[in-house]
C-alpha cells in the first residue's frame, strides 16, 4: 500500500491537481483568475478532492507498466532516436571528463612498468581495480565520488544513469559475477530483512524519479498557460526547481539502492551457488566457478557438475 500511495499516486495527484488549478483559473485562454480555483462550497471542494484522487489513481494504474522506462529513460538510454543519441554522446564525454579529473585528484600514475593505456584500452577488471586503489590512497570525498561513478568504459549520461550502473558492475563483478544476469536468480535468496530494506530504497527510487516527471509536466503545462503573464513566471520555474530537487533526490536513492545490490552479493552469492545445485568452492576457487556461472546463465553452454547432496569441500573449508 506504501509503494502504491507514494509511487503510484502521490506524484500523479500533484499533476492531476495542477492542470485542475490551471482550468479552473481559466489559465489556458486568457489572464488566469486564481481567486476563483478553490470551490466556495463544502460539497464542491469535496467533490473536487474525490474527482483528483480517481483521476490519480486511473493515471497511477495506466502508468504503471512503464515504470522501469521511465527510469532507464533518466538513466540516459537514449539511443532509440537519433537526436537523443547525439546528446548522449555529448553528455558521456562531460562524464568522462569528470571521471577522469577525480581519477588524476585521487591518484597519481605510477611508473610501476605497466604499459601507460587510456581507460579505453583497460579492461573492466583492471579499471575497477584501479579505481578501488584510487580510493585508498584518495581523501573522503574522492573515494566517495569515484564509487558513485563506473568506469570510463561503461560511463552513462546522466548522473543516476551512472549511480545505478555503479552498482550494477561493483556489485556482482568483484566476485566475477554478472550482476545483470545473475540478479534475477539471487534476488529469491534475499532474507527478509535485507529484502524490505531493499524494497524501501527501491521505493524511494520510484517515487522520486516520478516527482520528478510529475514536476516536470507541471513546469511544461503551466509555462504553457501563463506564457503571456511574465508576473506568473515563477510558477512554471518554481515547478522546474522543485523536479531538479527530486532528480537530485533520485540520485541519492540509486546510490543507497547500489550499495543494498552489493550487500546483497557479499551475503547471498553462496546461497545463489546452493539454489543452483553447484558445488560450493573454496576461496581460491571463487572467482573461477562465478564466472563459469555467469557465462553458463548467458547461455554460453558451460556445463558445471551438480552437487544434490553434501558432497564437496568440508564446512570448513568452504569459509576459508
Amino acid at each position: 500500500m506504501r509503494r502504491v500511495l507514494s509511487v503510484g499516486f502521490a506524484p500523479n495527484a500533484i499533476f492531476v491537481a495542477c492542470l485542475w488549478g490551471l482550468i479552473r483559473a481559466d489559465g489556458f485562454s486568457g489572464r488566469s483568475r486564481w481567486h476563483e480555483v478553490l470551490p466556495q462550497t463544502p460539497a464542491g471542494l469535496g467533490g473536487t478532492v474525490v474527482g483528483i484522487c480517481a483521476c490519480a489513481a486511473v493515471l497511477g494504474l495506466l502508468l504503471q507498466p512503464f515504470q522501469v522506462r521511465a527510469v532507464r529513460v533518466l538513466e540516459g538510454y537514449w539511443d532509440r532516436w537519433l537526436s537523443t543519441a547525439r546528446l548522449a554522446d555529448v553528455l558521456v564525454e562531460y562524464q568522462r571528463r569528470r571521471w577522469q579529473a577525480a581519477s588524476e585528484a585521487a591518484q597519481e600514475v605510477d611508473d610501476d612498468g605497466r604499459e601507460d593505456r587510456s581507460p579505453a584500452d583497460l579492461s573492466l577488471s583492471e579499471q575497477l581495480r584501479d579505481l578501488d586503489a584510487a580510493a585508498e590512497r584518495a581523501g573522503e570525498n574522492i573515494r566517495q565520488r569515484l564509487a558513485r561513478m563506473p568506469p570510463a568504459n561503461a560511463l552513462m549520461p546522466t548522473a543516476l544513469g551512472n549511480a545505478l550502473r555503479a552498482g550494477e558492475i561493483r556489485a556482482g563483478e568483484r566476485y566475477g559475477l554478472t550482476t545483470l544476469t545473475s540478479w534475477p536468480r539471487i534476488f529469491p535468496q534475499l532474507s527478509q530483512p535485507l529484502a524490505k530494506a531493499l524494497a524501501a530504497a527501491r521505493d524511494a527510487l520510484d517515487t522520486a524519479v516520478n516527482l520528478c516527471y510529475s514536476f516536470l509536466a507541471c513546469a511544461a503545462t503551466m509555462g504553457f498557460a501563463v506564457y503571456d503573464e511574465s508576473d506568473k513566471w515563477w510558477l512554471p520555474a518554481a515547478a522546474l526547481a522543485i523536479a531538479g530537487l527530486a532528480y537530485k533526490g533520485a540520485v541519492t536513492a540509486a546510490q543507497a539502492y547500489a550499495q543494498l545490490i552489493h550487500v546483497v552479493y557479499d551475503l547471498h552469492r553462496f546461497d545463489l551457488v546452493k539454489a543452483l545445485h553447484y558445488r560450493l568452492p573454496r576461496r581460491e576457487d571463487e572467482w573461477e566457478l562465478f564466472q563459469r556461472i555467469s557465462d553458463d546463465l548467458a547461455d554460453q553452454e558451460v556445463t558445471l557438475p551438480y552437487d544434490h547432496g553434501t558432497s564437496g569441500p568440508n564446512e570448513r573449508d568452504r569459509c576459508t
